[in-house]
C-alpha cells in the first residue's frame, strides 16, 4: 500500500494553468494506483481571479482512496500582500490536515515556490519522499519585479534565498516545465535529479472545431489569461492597439494590473479593445473560435527568459495564427516548433510593427504534429508513473 499527498495551490475547478495541470496529473495517478493505495489532495477553494467564483465542497471523496481537501483562503486581487495571506492559510490548513498521515511521497506542483517549500516541511517531518514539479523560478522573478520597482520587498529576497536553497536540496527528484530552468536549479542541487515534462494540451481542445464561423469582416485578436506584473498588457496593448486600429482586440481574463490596463486605455482613448472577465473553458473555446488571432506577452524581465509559458500549448492547437511577445526560451521554442506564429521583443511595438507588416495570415494552419507530441495525457502519464515509482 501507498500513501501519496498531492499539494497544489490550484485545483479544479479553479482557472489557471496550476489547476489544469494538477488536475491532470491526478487523473493519470488515479490510473495507476491500486485498490488499496491512498492519495490525499490539499489544495484550495478556488481563488485564482477575484472575479471567477464557484462552489465546490471543501471535503469531496472520489472513488475509495482519492480524497480532495480545499482549504478556504478566501479572494486576493494578486497583490503581493494579500497573496501571502492567502497562502498563510494555506500552509497552516495543509500542515495540519497531513499530520501523523504516514505518506510515503509528497508531490508539490508549485510556480511561487511557497506550496515546494510546504512539501519539504511535511515531507522532513513525515520522513517521505519529495517529488517537486517547479513550474516558475520564483526568486528570479521576484528579483526582476523588486529591484526594477525598487520595492522595499527586495529585503526580504535573502529569506526567499534560503527558503528555495533548502527546498530544492531536500528534493529526492524535480521536474522542471521549462529547460530554460535547468542551469538555475543545477547551481543549487547537482544531483542527477531531474526530469523536463512540459506543459500540454487538454482533452477539450483536441476534439473542438476552431474554425471560424465567418459572419461578418470584423478581425479579432485574443489574448486570454492572467492580467498581471508578468504579463506587462497595460504597456504594450495601449500601442499595439493603435498598430491594429483594424482588429479588435479582447482581453479575456483578470489580475492585479487590469486597473492600470484600464486607465492607460481611457487616457489614450483607445476604442478597439474590449475587456472580459474570466470564462469557463467551455467559454474559453467558443473565444477562441471567434478569434483570427491569438495573442501572448511577457514582461521584458531577465527571469522571464527562462520560462515556456503554457498559454503556448493552449493556442498551437486552435490552429490560429499566434503573435508573442516573448524572448529567452520561449522564443526558441515557439520558433522551433510552432508554426505560422510571429515572435516579437516584449514590449517593443516597432519591432512588432515591423515584423507584422511582413506576414501573410492564412486559414489553412496545421499543426497536428506539434498537437500529437504535446498531448497533456501524455505527458501526464510519464509522471505520474515517475511519482508513483519514486
Amino acid at each position: 500500500m501507498k500513501k501519496i499527498l498531492v499539494l497544489s495551490f490550484y485545483y479544479y475547478p479553479d482557472l489557471c494553468a496550476g489547476s489544469f495541470r494538477c488536475t491532470s496529473f491526478v487523473n493519470s495517478l488515479k490510473e495507476l494506483i491500486n485498490k488499496d493505495d491512498i492519495i490525499d489532495i490539499i489544495t484550495t477553494t478556488p481563488n485564482r481571479y477575484e472575479t471567477f467564483d464557484v462552489e465546490c465542497k471543501k471535503y469531496e471523496k472520489i472513488d475509495n482512496n482519492i480524497s480532495i481537501y480545499r482549504i478556504d483562503v478566501g479572494n486576493h486581487k494578486s497583490g503581493f500582500i494579500d497573496q501571502s495571506i492567502s497562502f498563510s492559510k494555506f500552509l497552516i490548513g495543509a500542515y495540519k490536515l497531513s499530520f501523523n498521515k504516514n505518506y510515503e511521497i509528497i508531490f508539490a506542483t508549485s510556480s511561487r515556490l511557497m506550496t515546494a517549500f510546504l512539501g519539504s516541511l511535511i515531507a522532513k517531518r513525515n520522513q517521505s519522499k519529495l517529488y517537486l514539479d517547479m513550474r516558475d523560478i520564483f526568486l528570479d522573478t521576484m528579483n526582476s519585479i523588486f529591484n526594477k520597482k525598487n520595492s522595499k520587498l527586495k529585503y526580504l529576497l535573502p529569506l526567499f534565498k534560503i527558503i528555495e536553497y533548502k527546498t530544492i536540496k531536500s528534493a529526492d527528484h524535480i521536474n522542471l516545465v521549462s529547460k530554460g530552468f535547468y542551469e538555475y536549479f543545477k547551481e543549487i542541487n547537482g544531483k542527477d535529479i531531474y526530469s523536463f515534462y512540459t506543459n500540454g494540451i487538454d482533452e477539450e481542445f483536441l476534439n473542438y472545431n476552431f474554425k471560424k464561423e465567418i459572419k461578418n469582416n470584423k478581425k479579432i485578436i485574443t489574448y486570454a489569461g492572467n492580467i498581471g506584473e508578468g504579463q506587462g498588457l497595460e504597456n504594450i496593448i495601449p500601442k499595439l492597439s493603435k498598430i491594429l486600429n483594424n482588429y479588435e482586440i479582447w482581453i479575456v481574463g483578470d489580475g492585479g494590473r487590469k486597473k492600470q490596463l484600464i486607465e492607460n486605455l481611457q487616457k489614450n482613448n483607445i476604442k478597439n479593445v474590449i475587456l472580459k472577465k474570466p470564462v469557463t473553458r467551455k467559454q474559453l473555446l467558443e473565444i477562441y473560435k471567434k478569434s483570427d488571432i491569438l495573442f501572448l506577452h511577457l514582461n521584458n524581465y531577465e527571469a522571464f527568459k527562462k520560462v515556456l509559458p503554457s498559454k503556448i500549448f493552449e493556442y498551437a492547437t486552435t490552429n490560429k495564427f499566434i503573435i508573442a511577445g516573448v524572448d529567452g526560451f520561449a522564443k526558441k521554442f515557439i520558433e522551433k516548433n510552432v508554426s505560422d506564429s510571429l515572435v516579437f521583443k516584449p514590449n517593443d511595438e516597432k519591432d512588432f510593427f515591423n515584423k507584422f507588416k511582413k506576414i501573410i495570415i492564412h486559414n489553412n494552419i496545421n499543426r497536428i504534429e506539434f498537437i500529437e507530441k504535446y498531448k497533456r495525457k501524455n505527458i501526464m502519464n510519464k509522471m505520474a508513473k515517475e511519482v508513483y515509482e519514486l
